[in-house]
This record gives C-alpha cells, structure tokens and sequence, in this order.
C-alpha cells in the first residue's frame, strides 16, 4: 500500500542483482482486475487521513487475532482466491526459482497458491512489521524472515513454518550519510542556530498523521526545532506553513543526509523511515502512531528496547531530554546495532534458489 513496501522491494532487487540473480518485482494490486487495486489504495490512504477510527475498527476486526494463544491465519477470502488466480498465471508465463513477498496480501496469495500446489516454487515473506499481525500467517509459505526475533517466534508458533531475524533492507546511503552536509541541510530548511537540536517529524510518503500536533509539542517546548517531512502530501505541507509552528517539506531524495544531521526523529508508522534512521543512528520516538499496525508496531519496537514511545505531550519533551543520557542512547544503538548484524534477507533468498 504504501512507498515502504516498494522500497523493501526495490532494495532486494539491488541486492540480488551481485549474484546473478533475475528480479520481477509485481505489484499484488496490480493482480486486481479492473484495476481495483489502485481504488483499494485510495481508500485505504483516504480512511487513514480522514476516518483513522474506521481503519482502527477494520484493522481489529480482521487483522488481529480475537482467540487466545497463538496467532492464526485468517479465513480464505474472495480477494485473496482471486490474486492467488492470476498470480498463478504469472508463474505459469514466467516460473519462478523463489517468489518473496513483502506485503501481507501478497503472503496470504503465495501461501495460499503454494498451499494448493499450484506454485512448485519455494515462497519467503519478507516481514516489514514489528507487530507481525494475522494477515501476514500462511501455512503455505516455506520461510519467514522477520525484523526481530521476537517476531521470528510469534511466526513460527503460529505456523508452524521456519523464520528467523534478518537485517533490515535500507538503501546503503543510510549506512554512510555525511553528518556535516546533513546538518548544514538542516540549518537551511529550518532556520535553526548551529547549536540548536532540529528534530525530525515523519508524516510517512502519504503524510498521514497527526504531525501538526507534534510540531506545536516541540516549537512550544522552546528546546527543539521541529521539520516536518510530509512526504507527497502538498495539502499538509500548506497547512503545516501556514501554521508558522515549523518548515514542512516535501518529498526528498536526500533523507539520508537530513537524518544524519538532525537530533531525533519523531515518527508515527513503525515503517520504513524508522529502519533508515535505525541505519543512521538516529534515535527514533514514536508519537501518536496511526491506529492498527502503526500503534502496534510502535510498542513492539519499544518494547525490544529499539525506541520510546511517547503517549502524551510531556512524555515527547521529556523523551527528547533524555537522549542527552550517553549510557541510554550506547545500550539503543547496541540493539539496533544487533538488527543490521543479523543474516541479510539476500543471503536468505539466494539460499532458497540453491
């Protein structure tokens, strides 16, 4: 659905090019006839601006597990049965030495197909949540690679299937960004004195969220200048202007920098940009996260000691203040130290292809 997953996508593509290795990367919406798929998209963005409580709902009512114990896969669904179907055709046109998903719908399909034999080829998913949730759990798939061992287990328990932790798929530009261009960066966009903490606000590519809250929580705290990465959202970044509470800026190419330069960054997806500035060292704290995977994964990061997660305005401040505690920020960057450590996803899927 969103830029995260073609990101991941786009990433192991690159990765996999070294080894000789073919990519086709297919959009799983684009298997929806009658290009239903992109509607599906719109309506999704659109629930999350404009009725996050609906989303929340919908998210409760499928997504997550209302049975004790273990999680369960969902029930089979006519969406599903009929990307599973076309998906089938695509492998019969083009038969795959692996197929690797990185968005749960595209699981549910493969595991699905693989499930009643109709894919001879091995399936892997990609896991890109921290709070792996039902839709992403089918027996049919052969592997999972998760984000943290936490949800290696929570996986295997539920299915009975292989996974393991793999290092996170971010762009190496995120690994060596330039801190003194990033900070002059900064500096220009926000208006901020050499020594004064610029914090960055992610609204995500779609610029969803409540990210003018959190702006007004730091331009009043008087400690912190907020810049507010709006992603392609233009309407948002007009609003944010005319506040005068921070600069907004577009969509960016230069990420890396901007994280290599800034102070914190305060996030509310548990998405891809918490993983670039994991790569960064960057410290991450989540504030009013989206409703559904979004508040979920913000608390499984936190609770593997990854970031904090701030539930009011106080707690934001005071999150920030404490990132000055050396101690703090050395045991946070040792365990997201211990996420890029870990097996690489390309290793994983090279290891599939034999």
């Amino acid at each position: 659905m969103g830029a995260g997953h073609d990101a991941v996508a786009g990433e192991l593509e690159r990765r996999l090019a070294p080894h000789g290795v073919e990519v086709s990367v297919v959009d799983v919406l684009d298997l929806v006839p009658l290009r239903l798929g992109h509607v599906l998209r719109r309506a999704y963005a659109g629930t999350i601006r404009s009725a996050p409580w609906l989303y929340a709902a919908v998210y409760r009512a499928f997504f997550v597990s209302r049975r004790p114990g273990p999680l369960r896969p969902p029930p089979p669904s006519p969406l599903t049965a009929l990307i599973a179907a076309r998906l089938q055709r695509r492998v019969r046109e083009l038969p795959p030495d692996a197929v690797v998903s990185t968005f749960h719908v595209a699981a549910q399909a493969a595991g699905r197909l693989r499930w009643a034999g109709g894919l001879d080829a091995p399936s892997l998913v990609l896991v890109t949540d921290f709070a792996v949730h039902r839709m992403w759990l089918h027996p049919g798939n052969d592997r999972y690679l998760c984000p943290d061992k936490a949800a290696a287990r929570a996986v295997t328990a539920a299915t009975g299937r292989p996974a393991s932790m793999c290092a996170p798929l971010v762009p190496p530009e995120f690994r060596r960004p330039d801190v003194r261009d990033g900070r002059e960066r900064l500096r220009t966009a926000s208006g901020a004195a050499p020594d004064e903490p610029v914090v960055l606000i992610s609204a995500g590519a779609w610029g969803v969220g409540r990210v003018v809250e959190a702006a007004g929580v730091l331009s009043a705290s008087g400690r912190y200048r907020p810049v507010v990465l709006c992603g392609r959202n233009g309407h948002l970044r007009r609003r944010i202007l005319g506040t005068g509470l921070a600069p907004a800026l577009g969509w960016r190419d230069d990420v890396a920098e901007l994280m290599a330069g800034a102070y914190a960054l305060v996030d509310n997806a548990a998405g891809m940009t918490c993983r670039e500035a994991f790569a960064c060292g960057l410290p991450v704290i989540s504030y009013r996260p989206i409703p559904g995977h979004g508040r979920d994964g913000a608390r499984a990061m936190a609770r593997g000691g990854l970031s904090v997660y701030a539930h009011s305005p106080a707690e934001l401040v005071e999150a920030l203040d404490r990132l000055e505690d050396g101690a703090l920020r050395r045991t946070r960057a040792a365990r997201v130290d211990a996420l890029f450590s870990a097996e690489p996803a390309e290793g994983a899927v090279c290891a599939a292809l034999g």
